[in-house]
């Protein structure tokens, strides 16, 4: 066992441990001992940079030792570390995520919170949060992976009851409580029938038995059936999703810390298990059909919203939708790189909504020439020449063809792109984005193949095949739905459409009445400024709330 094994598992587990001890410090409110203001920020701020330290000298020792740090025989403290704990490249590429949302949250809430009365017990259960997804990171034993499960849950929602006197806020902390309790039941029961059937609490040894396809038994098919479900779950698929959209009414940090970081946590949990998952047709056809129609239901439904958050909490049930198909799909590379982008674009999306209202009147004043269908037809060309020019490079880098689906919707995407932006501003430069994002969509998911490693490359779905046709279909009536209603909204059809996309199909409003049926919940009264702008009421201090 060489020392620098012994540092880097001693680092990793310190990372969790750090943040959950500067929690406990910034909470406190005793008689004796209560840091001010300035102290909690510091203490905060400090374990953020901590970890980030930690991450970057971890990914030092990860150019000078191999990865995955392997178990020793040697060394009890290191077999110890190792037995609850591991690190390789999919793992350490997560924690510098984490690192940099745990960073910019913290950063921003310093200006967002300043002075707030409770701003200790925010501090507390964000940094509380962000241990509990360290831990699920890093986690190499079951019941370790599933108390961080659990933890990052029950911190999240004393951040999401931050202002507990908001009704939607309550209602959808509530509903999240009750379903986050319904998918760890399903993660627990699932990782019990995995315990039963390989006799060891070791994920890395459990997904090593997956690595070439192999006759399951029942315990294995249902618990990868149960850890889809749990994925899909975490990530807000429909007709679950109502939650996710109530909370927006949280603090703007607490939303990016939601949509940039807590939610992609199923994605994480399907990459994971993958091998096990992708060999159960079960579960695979579970994804696929759930989120295939959250994906294409969802990013329908955001383009009939008004309000800039709602749109966006719209528009990460439909993104993680897509990324749960994509490793359905069997594409794991993608799926990372689907997981990263979201995770960046979320989080200056919720952290700039402020200035997102200016420039969204600046935008509405600028009258842009509507493509016609000529603008259409030429746009198909380029953008399916460039789409067929991305496969075959991408043909040449994994060496297998992979799930026609996937470069339909690239194509489609670049021909919407070519069009408006042609009409707008002319085809050369529209030409030249479409080149540049199909280079960078090649580039990227290149770079994350050796993160994705190569035991899932036998696992990806075959072209025509039945998953790869289903998603062909969903994207075709995802992109031919978004053109008439965009650009044929004046048919009658499509009025009664939009209405019913308007109201998210009414799913949450069945789900959230079922929900309350079930277990009802009490939640905080709202005044009513009409109401309390009576008369009567002038003098009153509800009335003169309503008035500033």
């Amino acid at each position: 066992m060489s020392v620098m094994s012994l540092l880097t598992m001693i680092l990793v587990a310190a990372i969790p441990l750090s943040l959950v001890i500067a929690a406990l410090i910034v909470g406190v409110e005793g008689r004796l001992y209560k840091p001010s203001e300035v102290q909690r920020w510091r203490l905060a701020w400090i374990a953020v940079v901590a970890v980030s330290a930690a991450t970057v000298v971890l990914i030092g020792f990860s150019f000078m030792a191999a990865l995955p740090i392997a178990p020793a025989d040697t060394g009890r403290v290191y077999q110890t570390l190792s037995d609850l704990f591991s690190l390789d490249l999919l793992r350490l590429s997560l924690l510098v995520l984490l690192s940099v949302m745990g960073l910019v949250v913290v950063k921003f809430s310093k200006r967002y919170l300043s002075a707030d009365p409770a701003m200790g017990r925010y501090l507390r259960w964000l940094l509380l949060t962000l241990a509990a997804v360290a831990l699920v990171f890093i986690s190499n034993h079951l019941l370790l992976f599933a108390a961080g499960w659990i933890a990052i849950s029950l911190s999240l929602h004393q951040l999401l009851m931050f202002f507990p006197e908001r009704p939607r806020a309550a209602l959808g902390a509530h509903k999240k409580f009750l379903l986050a309790r319904v998918a760890e039941f399903s993660l627990l029961t699932a990782f019990w029938l995995l315990w039963q059937h390989h006799g060891t609490t070791s994920i890395d040894e459990i997904i090593a038995a997956y690595v070439a396809p192999v006759d399951l038994s029942w315990e294995e098919q249902i618990a990868a059936v149960l850890i889809a479900a749990t994925a899909l779950i975490k990530c807000a698929q429909l007709p679950v999703h109502g939650w996710l959209i109530q909370v927006v009414e949280a603090p703007t940090p607490v939303s990016a810390l939601l949509h940039a970081g807590v939610i992609n946590l199923g994605g994480f949990l399907l990459i994971l298990f993958a091998p096990l998952f992708l060999q159960v047709a079960a579960a695979q056809w579970l994804v696929l059909v759930t989120g295939g129609l959250t994906t294409v239901l969802a990013a329908l439904i955001m383009t009939k919203r008004i309000s800039i958050k709602v749109r966006l909490a719209w528009s990460t049930s439909a993104q993680m939708g897509l990324m749960l198909v994509e490793c359905a799909l069997g594409l794991i590379e993608l799926a990372l790189l689907h997981l990263f982008a979201h995770s960046a674009y979320k989080a200056h999306a919720f952290l700039t909504t402020g200035s997102e209202v200016q420039q969204h009147v600046r935008r509405s004043m600028v009258v842009l020439r509507q493509p016609g269908i000529r603008h259409w037809v030429l746009a198909l060309i380029p953008a399916f020449t460039v789409t067929a020019t991305a496969s075959y490079g991408s043909y040449l880098v994994y060496s297998h063809a992979q799930p026609l689906s996937v470069w339909l919707l690239l194509g489609l995407a670049l021909t919407a792109l070519i069009a408006m932006r042609s009409a707008a501003v002319g085809w050369f430069s529209s030409l030249v984005l479409a080149v540049a994002v199909a280079l960078a969509y090649v580039a990227l998911k290149a770079l994350l193949t050796p993160v994705a490693g190569d035991l899932h490359r036998e696992f990806v779905v075959s072209m025509f095949s039945a998953p790869d046709l289903w998603v062909l279909a969903l994207f075709a009536v995802l992109f031919s739905l978004w053109w008439v209603l965009r650009w044929r909204a004046q048919w009658l059809w499509v009025e009664r459409l939009s209405t019913a996309l308007f109201a998210g199909l009414y799913l949450d409003e069945w789900f959230t009445r079922t929900t309350l049926r079930i277990w009802p919940a009490r939640l905080p009264r709202r005044a009513n400024p009409k109401r309390a702008m009576t008369p009567d009421k002038a003098g009153s201090d509800i009335f003169q709330e309503a008035r500033q």
